[in-house]
């Protein structure tokens, strides 16, 4: 680490004329049509420097040193407009596209200016907008989105090295994701079937323009979810010249390309590797995970009015066992209990938008599919088929058609729209099960059909002088899945939001709704005696009810001061039957979730205070200092409210930068969270040898204790420095990356395992021959381990 260090001092210390050679250029438009506005300013944010657009909206500002600016953008009748962290180079002009949204106010009346952060008539709270850069500079961050929004208020995370997305005392079950309006239902390596995690993240941030995250206040549009939407934007590819990129990270290396495909044509294209099982296999960790990912994005643009848009992205992930490393017993535990997962998923969608005077109209069709085959073998002997625990293998396939269209009449701003889905979920599995101190063995091969539609209309409008603004909208959404599910009106999800102006800087914001989301196909799709139980259980739409108000404060100096209250009541939720457990409760874990009978009556709340204050680039300073107090607590099986898995009472992350001279950054960020609630094993059931062979080693737990123990609290450090160096050709990004700088090691709770002899096979109670005899083994993952990486980019 010290070596790499001194190099990074010693280049920067190289003597390296700079010519003003960058360029920023692009085009002002109006979103709603599509059409240039011209004799716009846009200007570099603090300085006279800048450029006005031409009648047909294009701008460009030349003679700009390599590094970062921030564009401010005005016009009469449009609200103003900051963009934030632009990377000039000398190798080539950045291309920043610029909307501007129409201001309905008169001439003669107040100017009311735009928050420079996100915020739309629909969801004036509950928005956070992450930059491209943000994710990228994250500390402890490994350029990945699921783990910068960690720094965001009402985020929790676990102790593990999971992606899990929690929000606001939510479940990982609970999001839904869309990259440029398609949708697309995996975003993790090694993702957990049935809900959302996994350990590394899919979205390759060079792709990314910016990441619109709604932890409540949902579009209409924007289905499937209780507790965050994730919408992401994608940049297009350059329409100049080819360019390329080059990464190697601490996982995995990765290339992407991006340039023309003719005069009205461009593509982005990516494909990652990891290396990760290298690296596992020389340290002697006893699994060997390898992932493989693509993404493509291809815009063509007929004219002004008609553009198409072509996206793609898949995964390859194969996670095997390295049966050498059984050496400790924390080797032998973890072999014993890890099974053997391939799992591989795309999504394929087109977009074509067709633009009108005042409105503009998407028509979306895509199709997704996951693969998902886990087997396990009794002391990983797979020489026979008599030792054969479970073996899973599933196909998630949907195919979706969205029509939308957003229109602005008369100070007023509509959104309409359907979507239909047509969903198939294939599942062979054979699986010896533990339920109470019995095993059975559930074997079942079935396929599921499913038809969903929706229809959704929402209406804005702007009043006394732009200072009030109001929304209402609802969605409508049903399957054929069972008589419970198939009537619209059994699921309409009404919302309303209402922000008021106290003056350009200060606003009181509101948001209800009401949201519904359909369970899981593992859980739709189980099956025993040859039918879908949880169809015959009567399981519906997981139901959802939001309460959020607060205060937002903008500053001068591109700073934002938030204050939110929110309330979530859930009902309708599924109550797991074999461990008598809300559904709420699971998804944290690897393999698959919610393949049990369940029915409809889980009952819960989440509720909390979130406060904000987030400083975007300003004069090389940047930073974010959030606090969430919250409380996520659903029935137990007794009819009380017990906190559920995701139950992090106080969560504190404070995230800090600056920007040096001769293109040095360094940044931190440092996190505090209340340790997470969990269920204590129940020692003697998992002890009985057929119970522990058929949870291949995992352990039962006692479910009458439901998350009765808290693991104590948890704090980190993370540190980083980036250097770039700037060329006429290319450009050069060598970072630092350091995770846990102090070293604090989480108290996770221990092990339950077994007494092994010399040749590692677990050993019989002699006092109760039925039963292994049992041990406790430390948990490690939550070790004090410094974990420092290094980073480079080369960008052609």
């Amino acid at each position: 680490m010290s070596r790499f260090l001194l190099c990074l001092m010693l280049l920067g210390c190289s003597v390296v004329v700079w010519a003003q050679n960058g360029a920023i250029q692009g085009r002002v438009f109006d979103p709603i049509n599509n059409e240039g506005v011209p004799f716009a300013n846009v200007v570099i944010q603090g300085t006279t420097v800048g450029s006005t657009t031409d009648l047909d909206g294009f701008y460009k500002i030349e003679k700009l040193e390599p590094g970062l600016y921030n564009l401010a953008v005005s016009y009469i009748g449009y609200k103003d407009r900051v963009i934030f962290e632009i990377q000039v180079s000398n190798s080539r002009p950045t291309n920043v596209d610029i909307e501007l949204e129409e201001n309905t106010t008169e001439l003669e009346e107040v100017v009311i200016k735009a928050s420079p952060f996100s915020r739309t008539e629909e969801s004036p709270v509950s928005l956070r907008s992450i930059g491209a850069d943000e994710i990228r500079r994250n500390p402890g961050g490994n350029r990945d989105i699921s783990r910068a929004i960690q720094s965001l208020p009402g985020v929790a995370s676990t102790a593990s090295f999971r992606n899990d997305i929690l929000i606001r005392g939510g479940s990982p079950a609970e999001n839904s994701f869309y990259i440029d309006g398609i949708e697309v239902p995996v975003i993790n390596h090694f993702a957990t079937q049935g809900a959302s995690g996994g350990p590394n993240g899919m979205i390759n941030v060079d792709f990314v323009k910016d990441v619109d995250f709604y932890a409540g206040a949902f579009p209409v549009n924007r289905g499937g979810a209780l507790s965050s939407v994730f919408d992401f934007k994608y940049a297009d590819g350059n329409p100049d010249r080819l360019l390329a990129r080059f990464t190697l990270g601490s996982s995995d290396a990765g290339l992407t390309l991006d340039g023309p495909m003719g005069e009205k044509t461009n593509y982005i294209l990516s494909v990652r590797r990891s290396y990760l099982q290298f690296l596992f296999e020389a340290i002697g960790l006893p699994f060997l995970p390898t992932y493989t990912d693509y993404q493509m994005k291809i815009k063509h643009r007929f004219n002004t009015k008609n553009h198409l848009t072509i996206f793609t992205i898949g995964a390859f992930d194969d996670f095997v066992l390295n049966l050498d490393a059984n050496e400790t017993e924390s080797q032998q535990y973890l072999l014993d209990n890890i099974p053997v997962n391939e799992q591989w998923n795309y999504t394929f969608g087109v977009k074509y938008t067709r633009f009108s005077e005042n409105s503009y109209t998407n028509f979306i069709v895509s199709r997704s599919m996951l693969r998902n085959s886990i087997y396990k073998y009794l002391n990983n002997d797979e020489s026979t088929e008599d030792n054969l625990l479970f073996d899973f293998d599933s196909d998630e396939e949907e195919n979706k058609l969205r029509v939308e269209n957003i229109r602005r009449w008369n100070g007023y701003k509509f959104t309409i729209g359907a979507n239909y889905e047509f969903a198939q979920y294939a599942n062979k599995t054979f699986q010896q099960r533990a339920i109470g101190s019995d095993v059975f063995l559930a074997e079942y091969d079935t396929t599921l059909n499913l038809n969903k539609w929706g229809f959704f209309a929402q209406a804005s409008k702007r009043l006394l002088e732009d200072r009030l603004t109001l929304s209402a909208g609802f969605r409508a959404d049903a399957s054929d899945y069972s008589d419970e599910t198939s009537n619209l009106f059994k699921q309409i999800s009404p919302r309303l939001s209402a922000s008021y102006l106290i003056n350009e800087r200060l606003s009181i914001n509101a948001n209800t709704g009401l949201y519904y989301q359909l369970p899981p196909y593992t859980l739709l799709g189980y099956v025993e005696d040859g039918q879908f139980i949880n169809k015959t259980n009567g399981i519906k739409y997981m139901r959802n009810v939001h309460y959020v108000g607060g205060i937002e404060w903008n500053t001068r100096s591109n700073t934002r001061i938030t204050f939110e209250g929110f309330y979530k009541d859930y009902d309708d939720y599924p109550f797991l039957l074999n461990d008598s457990i809300s559904f709420a409760n699971v998804g944290g874990d690897f393999g698959v979730v919610g393949d049990e009978p369940a029915t409809s009556i889980s009952e819960g709340r989440t509720y909390g205070l979130e406060i904000l204050a987030q400083q975007k680039l300003y004069k090389g300073l940047y930073g974010i200092v959030a606090y969430t107090l919250s409380w996520s607590e659903f029935k137990d099986k007794n009819g009380v409210y017990v906190p559920t898995a995701w139950d992090s009472r106080h969560i504190i992350n404070l995230t800090a930068g600056y920007r040096f001279g001769k293109n040095w950054e360094v940044g931190a960020r440092w996190r505090f969270f209340t340790g997470s609630p969990y269920t204590p094993y129940d020692e003697a059931t998992s002890m009985l040898i057929p119970i522990w062979n058929a949870t291949s080693g995992n352990g039962v737990f006692d479910f009458d204790k439901l998350n009765s123990e808290r693991i104590p609290s948890i704090h980190t450090l993370d540190l980083r420095i980036d250097k770039k160096f700037f060329y006429n050709k290319w450009i050069l990004q060598l970072y630092l990356d350091i995770q846990n700088a102090y070293a604090f090691q989480a108290e996770l709770p221990a092990y339950l395992s077994v007494v092994r002899d010399e040749n590692g096979l677990p050993v019989a109670d002699p006092m109760n021959p039925s039963s292994y005899q049992a041990k406790y083994l430390e948990n490690d993952s939550g070790a004090g381990t410094v974990l420092p990486s290094i980073g480079l980019i080369i960008e052609l």
